[in-house]
């Protein structure tokens, strides 16, 4: 087999030519996942699989998008909305069988289809691109076929192939052992033009070992006919491994992470322990970022320039600015906007809240649905009451107001600028700027009791003994 096929490498993501329709097959029914949630949609990073592999499509701008579902229809008609049209393969019987249930929902398209995997969810841009470049090359192939050379061949499909040109497509169980000897294997990703697909595979049979209609064989029909077909070869075998498994799921999962790690590092953030700190798919981090131990972004996390974050902090759906502090062992939620030089400490818990610009809430405090103003400072110990079992109200902190420790403020309330809650108050109703308020039961003074209770307990329990 001669090395001379078109490599993703050096491609670079642009529209297609002709109008683009993607085929993704999602109708396993992933039994070796064990989990009533559809295979396709089990996350890494933070978004389902299928999602990343959409993501990556929708740089080409598809002008269909086709989902081939199964087992678990109506969670991906969930998950997808009204982004991809739903075709239902019942039975199974193979991805030829699988393709071909797209044919109503592709009627009358004429450019170029895309055939891709949902549980093979990160292809690139780039390598799609090379696929519908290749399609439009002069020799004009009927099918452009994506390959990969990993360093075990195990039980893939083989693509024998001469000077870039596909010779003939096997899967494993049907090949002899010459064609086994070749390394080159079949990803299942496929570009085909649009007008020859069904005719193609209209002409596909299952007389094979599986008894099943193979998306492969319409390589050897074309051929057979006297077609063109190419193979284009990833450079990066990972980024067509398949998941099938929930062991298979956390190796890619890890893959991705590496990566994503190197890349924060590359762009200018320091990570004290780099294999400790997880990602999600969407997290921005700003230059000269510094991250510490055992930190967990889940999405929608956007970090500005010059941020620490200490170990054992968590953050998701929280927007946190220039030259902030957070942590250790803090946890920003869906809401959470720290603004410039704002610290949150240890054990701080911040919900849907504003921290203005140089407010501090340093020790063991949960503010949810609130407004905390510039400079203000917030006790340990201190609480937002923001639900009272039906509905959620708001907490308005004036600038510079300081809140004493172990404080309540029972919402919606608001405390007033310079304001001053005294340590130990519960608060429920407004408090006037420049105002202190303190709200504490009487303290009792009883001279002697204690040594009077010490004593009859002590003689108590010495007289039980006897």
């Amino acid at each position: 087999m001669m090395r001379a096929m078109t490599s993703t490498h050096e491609a670079a993501p642009s529209a297609p030519s002709a109008p683009l329709a993607l085929v993704v097959l999602a109708a396993g029914k992933g039994t070796r996942m064990k989990s009533d949630l559809h295979k396709v949609l089990h996350p890494i990073a933070g978004r389902p699989m299928l999602a990343h592999l959409m993501a990556s499509a929708a740089g080409l701008a598809p002008a269909r998008q086709v989902v081939v579902a199964g087992h678990g229809r109506e969670q991906l008609e969930k998950a997808l909305g009204d982004s991809a049209t739903i075709a239902v393969q019942e039975p199974q019987l193979g991805t030829g069988h699988a393709v071909l249930q797209a044919r109503a929902a592709l009627a009358g398209f004429e450019g170029d289809v895309l055939i891709l995997y949902g549980d093979v969810p990160f292809v690139r841009t780039q390598t799609m691109a090379a696929m519908i470049e290749r399609l439009h090359a002069p020799d004009a192939p009927a099918v452009v076929v994506l390959g990969f050379a990993p360093e075990d061949p195990l039980q893939y499909g083989r693509v024998i192939a001469q000077d870039g040109r596909v010779l003939k497509m096997v899967e494993h169980k049907d090949a002899s052992e010459a064609e086994r000897a070749c390394t080159l294997c079949n990803s299942g990703l496929m570009a085909v033009k649009g007008a020859d697909l069904f005719a193609l595979l209209d002409q596909v049979g299952n007389a094979n070992a599986q008894g099943e209609y193979y998306l492969t064989d319409i390589v050897n029909v074309a051929n057979a006919q006297g077609k063109t077909c190419a193979v284009v070869v990833t450079d990066d075998p990972d980024e067509v491994a398949g998941i099938n498994s929930r062991a298979e799921l956390a190796a890619a999962e890890g893959r991705w992470q590496a990566r994503r790690r190197l890349q924060a590092m590359a762009d200018g953030t320091s990570l004290v322990a780099p294999e400790t700190v997880w990602f999600a798919y969407d997290t921005v981090l700003g230059r000269d970022v510094t991250v510490e131990q055992n930190v967990v972004f889940g999405p929608g996390v956007t970090v500005a320039d010059h941020v620490v974050i200490h170990a054992f902090c968590h953050l998701e759906g929280c927007r946190v600015e220039s030259g902030v502090s957070v942590g250790p062992f803090a946890r920003l939620r869906p809401g959470a906007a720290l603004e410039e030089g704002s610290r949150v400490g240890n054990f701080v818990e911040v919900k849907n809240s504003r921290l203005g610009k140089g407010a501090k809430a340093n020790h063991l405090t949960y503010l949810g649905d609130a407004d905390v103003g510039a400079g203000a400072n917030i006790g340990a110990g201190t609480i937002t009451c923001n639900y009272d079992g039906y509905f959620k109200y708001r907490t308005v902190i004036g600038e510079r107001a300081f809140i004493g420790s172990n404080s309540a403020l029972i919402a919606p309330v608001r405390i007033g600028a310079d304001a001053i809650v005294a340590a130990g108050s519960a608060v429920s109703r407004d408090v006037s700027d420049g105002e202190l308020r303190l709200v504490r039961g009487e303290q009792l003074v009883k001279p002697g009791w204690a040594d009077r209770f010490h004593d009859a307990m002590k003689r108590k329990k010495a007289d039980s003994k006897k």
